[in-house]
């Protein structure tokens, strides 16, 4: 028996040409290609200072809090709902680590713990309303953002708060020091960032091994080598472009754990099958047995612990609290990860393409800033690649 199932699966495979294969899986990958055609665009168009050293590492750190709450947002996002008080949670949390850092001098490791623990009740009690009481995601989270917005004004009584001490700036600002001494190479950053990228490589070889022995491969090898080294050579590339400056920043570190946790959670758990069976069909998931109102009540409170994870990333870059911390970036998240790939209805979407999502707005704001582009024109532009992003989506579903 063994030695029929592994031809046919074999066969299955050599029978899927790469733009088949590509025409099937175009929403994950798609996403992936734009990334690099925009990054391509905006290094020839800024005459190489895109892809400059010190540049990847400002791109890296300015965009580390809309990664940090992408990542909650999509699992918000892929259970069929959506979260508008982010942005005034991250301002909000920043504000009462300001105060208690900086006016009550309290040690900045138990402020920390207590301000993730504040996002994530204040995430609970919105998920509360939401998950047993059935009112719709978009008012609640909406009343948060006013609610919040209002709190951070009046816990900063209107004026900014700072600066922080040295060791707490160190979350965003700080870099991973070399602990082998090279002069003008991180060699210890660049050591991280090739030991990754194989272990990425050997998870993704061993993860096809397994499904070839199920026989569920239909993804073509010579596609899979291609976009593998792809991956592989961009890693070890950005690693090094990085280690030449003054190696990984601590707050990218930050950002691979939550990517590496969050996806193992969402694409190989009992968990996060049921958060995606949730946003599929919810009256199908609760028939068979998934208890859909506490898996939105976490999920909720996952994204408000996240949000004040963020909030303590802006804070200790700016290295200071101010009353319009957070503005509008709830639209800068969910536009991250309606264009990495999440359906608008609920149950699709991925941790990476909401991550992809979150850079290629990043991309687009760093390249049209070096190129000298007005506010107002950026402004336009992310709005119309939100909107291709999301008619897109609906096609696409027409399509299947």
């Amino acid at each position: 028996m063994d030695q029929k199932v592994t031809p046919a699966a074999d066969s299955t495979e050599s029978a899927t040409s790469p733009f088949v294969f590509l025409r099937r899986h175009l929403r994950e990958y798609g996403i992936l290609f734009a990334l690099i055609a925009i990054m391509g665009f905006f290094q020839i168009a800024t005459g190489g200072i895109l892809l400059k050293p010190v540049n990847i590492t400002n791109l890296i750190l300015q965009n580390s809090y809309i990664v940090i709450m992408a990542i909650g947002m999509l699992m918000v996002i892929v259970c069929g709902h959506i979260d508008l008080s982010v942005g005034s949670v991250l301002g909000f949390v920043g504000a009462l680590a300001a105060v208690m850092i900086v006016s009550w001098e309290m040690n900045y490791v138990l402020a920390a713990i207590i301000c993730l623990a504040t996002g994530a009740l204040i995430g609970a009690a919105q998920g509360f309303w939401i998950a047993y009481y059935k009112i719709p995601s978009f008012i609640v989270t909406l009343a948060g953002m006013l609610v919040f917005k209002g709190l951070t004004l009046w816990l900063l009584a209107g004026q900014s708060i700072g600066p922080f001490p040295p060791n707490f700036q160190l979350i965003a600002s700080g870099f991973i020091p070399d602990l082998f001494g090279a002069e003008g190479l991180n060699l210890f950053s660049l050591t991280i960032g090739v030991a990754v990228a194989l272990g990425i490589l050997v998870m993704a070889f061993r993860a096809r091994a397994q499904h070839r022995k199920t026989g569920i491969v239909d993804e073509p090898f010579s596609f899979f080598i291609g976009k593998h080294v792809l991956i592989f050579g961009a890693l070890v590339y950005l690693s090094y472009l990085m280690a030449t400056f003054r190696g990984l920043p601590n707050v990218f570190i930050i950002m691979a754990l939550l990517i590496a946790v969050y996806s193992f959670i969402a694409g190989r758990t009992t968990l996060g099958r049921r958060i995606y069976a949730i946003g599929g069909n919810e009256k199908a998931a609760k028939l068979s047995g998934i208890n859909s109102e506490r898996l939105t009540f976490l999920t909720f409170a996952n994204m408000g612990m996240l949000a004040a994870l963020a909030g303590l990333v802006f804070a200790a870059r700016l290295n200071t609290a101010t009353p319009k911390a957070g503005l509008a970036f709830e639209l800068d998240v969910i536009a991250a990860v309606f264009i990495g790939g999440a359906s608008m209805s609920g149950g699709v979407g991925t941790i990476v393409g909401a991550v992809v999502g979150a850079f290629i707005m990043g991309v687009m704001n760093n390249g049209m800033s070096i190129l000298g582009i007005g506010i107002d024109w950026q402004q336009v532009i992310k709005g119309l690649v939100l909107l291709a992003a999301v008619i897109f989506d609906v096609l696409n579903k027409k399509k299947t």
